[in-house]
């Protein structure tokens, strides 16, 4: 069996008793990064095998991991910070998995969005997640296709590329679009800063960003 395992995004305490337990039982725990992982399964415990699996060896590792999980073996991948897949690596190994017949579960638990998008006091029953804007190549596009969009939109970004990423999102939003951003989610300095994408980009240019960040659009109206 093959399971994708949420890991805290900050507290600790958001870790989850069956996430430990699943852990503690795999055979093999496949880490984006080992010596991200590493403290963490110290912190509870775990003293399973663990190996790197990241967007830079995903698709050589993926026919091994298959073999294994064919040999009856037990594996549960985690990430750096919550759940596998979301923007993270993930996807590959799951769909390798369906396709050949093994069984996949998610457990659920922590993720960055879901909690911002909840803080953020726009409309989150139903939503658009577009996780981060490709860097370059067909940045432009993917937003215009987004203008008119009707649900509400969540983004992730990083600090060097937060003041950018909000300027761009005045030009094809407007100004006076409604939106939040949400900063350090679960951890020390957790923070969520309201208002019109206007004010948003002043705060941050008298406030320089820091941490990891989740943008969130209002639709529409």
């Amino acid at each position: 069996m093959l399971y994708l395992v949420p890991t805290p995004i900050g507290n600790l305490e958001d870790m989850t008793f069956r996430a430990v337990r699943i852990l503690k039982e795999a055979d093999l725990i496949l880490a984006e990064d080992t010596r991200t992982s590493a403290p963490l399964l110290k912190h509870f415990g775990v003293a399973g095998k663990m190996f790197a699996h990241h967007q830079h060896n995903e698709h050589k590792a993926v026919a091994e991991i298959i073999r294994f999980l064919q040999a009856g073996k037990t594996i549960a991948l985690i990430s750096d910070a919550g759940t596998p897949a979301i923007s993270d690596p993930g996807f590959l190994l799951v769909r390798e998995a369906i396709k050949h017949g093994m069984v996949v579960q998610c457990l659920p638990g922590a993720t960055a969005f879901v909690p911002a998008l909840v803080a953020s006091g726009l409309p989150c029953d139903r939503f658009c997640f577009e996780g981060f804007l490709p860097v370059k190549k067909g940045r432009q596009t993917r937003l215009k296709s987004l203008a008119a969009e009707p649900r509400t939109l969540v983004f992730y970004e990083s600090p060097h590329r937060l003041l950018k990423t909000l300027a761009e999102f005045i030009a094809v939003f407007g100004e006076d679009r409604p939106a939040s951003v949400s900063r350090e989610i679960s951890k020390v300095y957790e923070e969520t800063v309201r208002g019109t994408l206007a004010e948003l980009k002043r705060h941050f240019d008298t406030h320089a960003p820091k941490g990891e960040f989740v943008v969130c659009i209002s639709p529409q109206l």
